[in-house]
């Protein structure tokens, strides 16, 4: 295979939005920090919505990004979480594909945590190709060509043949 056709993970974003500032958002950074070890930022909101009480610059939910092989270690914990199974919608036609945990004890290791309680999360992973970086470097940028990009297929066959997913049928409605 090219090597340049090879398929790699950019990051893992896990996030907890809580819609309030105050005692559940220190409780969803706690949780945070004690996955990854990595203290993670707050996130406000960009627009008004007021029947959530929702207004611009409120602190609303927690997030925090992971890269490298800290990230391939915690993906695999986290499909465990799932039993190594997702659905074709979790995957996106960018190559990148999310899915939510509903109790963080569920992932395999993680001990219930008293001060925490109860809380879910959703994890985002990122996939990217060697000369990615054109999109975002500095100087010179430009777009990354339609033949090297990600498809959904392709991410579907990196989970399957790393992390051992496997992709189950939805119940229509």
């Amino acid at each position: 295979m090219n090597k340049m056709k090879e398929v790699r993970i950019e990051k893992i974003t896990l996030n907890i939005g809580v819609g309030e500032a105050g005692d559940r958002l220190e409780k969803a950074s706690i949780l945070l920090e004690k996955l990854t070890g990595v203290k993670p930022t707050l996130t406000k909101s960009e627009k008004r919505i007021p029947g959530w009480g929702v207004r611009p610059g409120l602190t609303i939910g927690t997030k925090l990004t992971i890269r490298g092989k800290k990230a391939e270690e915690l993906l695999k914990a986290l499909l465990a979480s799932k039993e190594n199974k997702l659905s074709e919608r979790n995957f996106d036609n960018q190559g990148n594909f999310s899915f939510g945990i509903p109790e963080y004890i569920e992932i395999p290791g993680i001990e219930y945590i008293p001060e925490v309680g109860i809380i879910g999360l959703e994890v985002a992973v990122t996939l990217k190709r060697p000369g990615f970086r054109i999109k975002n470097r500095k100087y010179k940028k430009r777009k990354v060509p339609t033949r090297h990009r990600i498809t959904k297929e392709e991410s579907i066959d990196f989970s399957k043949k790393n992390y051992s997913v496997q992709l189950i049928e939805e119940e229509k409605e």
